[in-house]
């Protein structure tokens, strides 16, 4: 059995359904192997239903005291109903069009239901449940996975295809992880971490499993990430830069004061640019604390110093504001700036890069365009990368390597905690600026539910009658089957546009409208053609429209503590009074803690610490609002132990075997090559 294999040839697959999985990503059949359960439902413990509460989903085991009575009760819509009970109580059973069950289920006979319980007026009920007769276990009385899904493809379908799979390739997969390891840690092998993975015994197989199998994803991560760290680092001598350049000639110079944060900063990288390593830094700061003036002082120094700097944006819009910046500050030194970006005509990139060669340009700033191999450096000597997580390593590897060893500042704006940066970033020193320049107005955050809409509504009206501009962020560009409770953006800004705010310039802006259309979208924003903007998550990135005083934020408990405090950080930035009113949806005591800690705290650091309190089971904090990098099963959060010890093992891997050729690393080396041909997200 070939793992390569098509997944539309597994059995009970073909064509249709094999489209449905590709949309998951999902392609061959060890892509399904790999694909693992979201979460579990333990349908293994029996309740009796005088102990059932409303609103959960049990398992009873039940008399039919009736048969099943079915009647219709509009064309399309039937309803079968059954009683039932344990001798601690009755119980009525709901079924909608599945009149199949008059047939299966008979009076007076043992059957398991599990489902929905619902209690109203005295009265116990269940609505929809499956059900297995008394000594069958088809549906009942085990551990069901249940993984992430999309419209037409239901859990059974996927489970099936598993088991399917499962059965298929018994003993195939090959197990990367030495025996030395295996053995010190005692992990399971890892045929049978897959298949308990998938179907557990019991929950003590899922924890073990996955303990398996997080360890291996971890333990590839920080060999690929130490291999590709020490060919990028490859201990070369870094550039001295001259020590009668100073920083201070332009910082005596600005129209405004740093902080002390920011001095402290400079001082660090100015530090390294004299020093003969080169420098690897990461600079952490939260959103609006000022971290590209110290990017543009750095670059002062490079330049006077006799080289030429590359800056990469993560958007046209960033590095286009970027260059005003730049230029603002440093056109009086004689310093040339250029922009690189996708929209430039042929002849005009061609202009640019010639000068870049020659060395006409000092300074040259761009989105990816940057990386590709036509541009070239006369003498390259520094590289900085805004909002990193939107670069992977090896793209910082590949535009630093267009220089002789240039020193690297890599900045971002999302707070990773220290004890995580460390280990995640841990070929770079960390600076981090942990104070807001004394002019950046305090952001009123407050959380409402759904019944405030009409008076956020009136309150977005009057700012914007007064001259200001509006966010409103939402999760989603379209609705999928499980967030049906969702209003997407294309049915919020209809809405919008023609109801709520018909009187005023609405726009909307997604990650799926064309390049140049955001462009378009944004810089009108930006010059206040437009008043209200209803957008997903694009806008988070760097994008100063002081103007813009209110950011309304959709469903907010959708969203990461740090998204939100990145999303907030977009207002704020002119003279303006501003506010983030954040929209939620829930009771539970996890969602009432976040919305209290974003009202309460504007510190982007005790944030990222408090997302990982509040971590829960994953499902709230996604790795991809913190840059760091995806995993199939391993959560950097949940995980944080036994990454420590898959970096440690990693470290004396890379002491004892750096290139992975004793036979025993073999299958591991093959693993770590995989990850590195792919795009390692950091």
């Amino acid at each position: 059995m070939d793992l390569k294999q098509n997944v539309q040839y597994l059995k009970g697959i073909g064509p249709n359904r094999a489209k449905l999985l590709n949309g998951l990503g999902i392609f061959t059949i060890e892509d399904l192997i790999n694909y693992y359960p979201r979460t579990y439902e333990d349908r293994t413990n029996i309740k009796k239903i005088e102990e059932l509460q409303d609103g959960e989903t049990a398992l009873v085991k039940a008399v039919a005291v009736t048969g099943v009575t079915s009647y219709r009760i509009r064309k399309n819509m039937s309803i079968s109903k059954l009683l039932v009970e344990d001798g601690t109580g009755k119980m009525q059973v709901t079924w909608f069009n599945q009149d199949y069950v008059k047939t299966r289920i008979k009076p007076h006979e043992v059957y398991k239901f599990y489902g929905k319980v619902i209690k109203k007026s005295g009265k116990t009920e269940m609505d929809t449940p499956i059900f297995d007769e008394e000594g069958e276990n088809k549906n009942t009385s085990k551990i069901m996975p249940v993984y992430p899904t999309t419209k037409n493809l239901s859990q059974t379908a996927i489970r099936q295809a598993m088991e399917n799979a499962l059965q298929m390739i018994e003993m195939q997969v090959e197990d990367p992880l030495p025996e030395y390891i295996k053995k010190k840690y005692s992990f399971m092998e890892k045929t049978n971490a897959i298949q308990k993975i998938h179907f557990p015994n019991k929950i003590e197989d899922i924890k073990n499993a996955r303990k398996r199998l997080a360890f291996e994803e971890l333990l590839t991560f920080e060999l690929a990430l130490m291999s590709l760290k020490s060919q990028y680092k490859s201990e070369k001598r870094g550039i001295q830069y001259s020590k009668d350049v100073y920083m201070s000639d332009v910082i005596n110079e600005l129209p405004f004061k740093l902080t002390k944060a920011q001095l402290r900063v400079l001082e660090d990288i100015d530090k390294d640019m004299e020093s003969q390593k080169p420098m690897n830094r990461l600079l952490q700061g939260d959103v609006g604390s000022g971290k590209t003036v110290v990017s543009i002082i750095a670059s002062y120094k490079a330049v006077k110093s006799g080289y030429q700097v590359a800056i990469m944006a993560p958007t046209t819009i960033l590095a286009s504001q970027h260059i005003v910046n730049f230029n603002k500050i440093l056109e009086k030194y004689g310093i040339k700036c250029e922009l690189l970006i996708s929209s430039l005509t042929k002849k005009q990139k061609e202009t640019v890069l010639n000068k870049l060669k020659n060395g006409e340009i000092d300074i040259i700033i761009g989105t990816h365009a940057l990386l590709e191999e036509n541009v070239e450096f006369k003498n390259l000597g520094l590289v900085v990368t805004d909002e990193q997580h939107r670069f992977g390593v090896k793209q910082r590897a590949t535009i630093a390597a267009k220089g002789e060893n240039p020193d690297v500042l890599v900045m971002t704006a999302t707070p990773i905690p220290r004890t995580l940066a460390i280990i995640v970033y841990g070929d770079l020193d960390i600076s981090i600026i942990d104070e807001l320049p004394p002019n950046r107005k305090k952001i009123d955050t407050i959380a409402v539910k759904s019944n405030m809409t009409e008076r956020i509504n009136n309150f977005i009206k009057k700012n914007v009658d007064e001259g200001r501009q509006a966010y409103i962020v939402c999760p989603f560009v379209d609705e999928n089957e499980e967030m049906e409770d969702i209003k997407s953006v294309e049915k919020l800004a209809k809405t919008y546009k023609e109801e709520v705010f018909k009187d005023y310039n609405v726009e909307i802006l997604h990650g799926k409208m064309k390049p140049k259309d955001k462009e378009k979208v944004m810089q009108d924003f930006k010059e206040n053609k437009i008043s209200i903007l209803i957008s997903t998550t694009v806008i988070e990135v760097g994008v100063d429209v002081p103007n813009a005083n209110i950011m309304v934020i959709e469903n907010a408990e959708r969203f990461g503590l740090a998204q939100l405090h990145q999303l907030r950080g977009r207002v704020g930035r002119g003279e303006f009074k501003s506010y983030c009113v954040l929209k939620y949806e829930g009771n539970s005591n996890i969602i009432r803690q976040r919305m209290e800690t974003m009202v309460k705290t504007d510190d982007g650091f005790k944030i990222a610490e408090k997302d990982l309190e509040l971590r829960g089971s994953g499902e709230f904090f996604g790795t991809k609002q913190h840059g760091l990098p995806e995993f199939k099963i391993a959560n950097i959060f949940e995980d944080i132990e036994l990454l420590k010890i898959a970096q440690a093992l990693a470290i004396q891997i890379e002491n004892e075997d750096p290139e992975l050729k004793n036979e025993e690393n073999a299958k591991l080396k093959k693993l770590v090559n995989k990850l590195r041909e792919e795009k390692i997200e950091l």
